[in-house]
């Protein structure tokens, strides 16, 4: 009789907790029904949630198209993706997410809305830039309200770390931005230190914070935030053209 495998542990915290929750009837069918037309198939490694290092897709084959590509990492529901691909459909867009009921969701609302220039994958973010896409592929890399791992003993959980901001230049392209937001002091502060300090990025803002992006719509973490007396803070860098 076969043993079965030991469970498999990352050697590093990750930066989410995936929830295991049951999916509703809606959500199991738009699973079922518009993956093959939005969710790309990932090879894995050993983690359900990784990515193989051979796993490099094509962006041009993926759209059918070669466009500028913006990939937000921890899209949730969908709601600021769907929003931005429907209002620049001349644009390629990919929404990281390890919540699969949110997957379900963003593609039952992005078919409703007949926008057809978004993919989604269901992957660990730092792998999606790291073997996923290729270097220096993307255009804009959004992570607005990452867990805030706001308790001291888990804010190495936290996804804006020195490493994390050296797989993020690796992705964009020379010019490319990275756009940021929270609501937590704290997070705001350890980001604009982590990045002021990563040679390949500059301020794409001027003073403290950055101004809103208008191309952020208002989501439940944000209105969460708020009706908390929390400040939204933001951030925007600029990839620095390799040498």
């Amino acid at each position: 009789m076969t043993e079965p495998a030991p469970p498999f542990f990352r050697d590093k915290p990750v930066s989410f907790v995936r929830r295991s929750g049951r999916m509703s009837e809606a959500q199991e069918r738009a699973w079922a029904e518009l993956s093959a037309d939005y969710l790309i198939d990932v090879p894995r490694a050993e983690a359900a949630t990784s990515v193989a290092a051979d796993a490099a897709i094509d962006p041009v084959q993926v759209w059918g198209r070669e466009a500028p590509v913006t990939v937000e990492i921890g899209a949730g529901q969908g709601h600021a993706m769907i929003h931005a691909a429907g209002a620049a459909p001349e644009r390629n867009f990919l929404a990281v997410e390890v919540f699969k009921a949110g997957l379900a969701r963003t593609m039952r609302d992005a078919d409703r809305a007949g926008v057809r220039n978004l993919r989604l994958v269901e992957a660990n973010a730092p792998e999606v830039l790291q073997h996923l896409l290729p270097p220096a592929s993307v255009d804009e890399l959004w992570v607005f309200f990452p867990d805030p791992w706001h308790k001291k003993k888990h804010t190495k959980r936290r996804l804006v770390q020195p490493e994390f901001a050296q797989i993020a230049a690796a992705a964009l392209r020379d010019g490319g931005v990275l756009r940021l937001a929270t609501d937590w002091e704290d997070y705001a502060l350890q980001m604009r230190h982590v990045l002021d300090a990563a040679p390949p990025f500059e301020r794409a803002f001027a003073g403290e914070w950055a101004e809103r992006f208008d191309g952020r719509v208002v989501t439940a973490f944000e209105r969460k935030g708020a009706r908390a007396g929390r400040d939204i803070r933001d951030l925007a860098y600029r990839r620095i053209a390799r040498a």
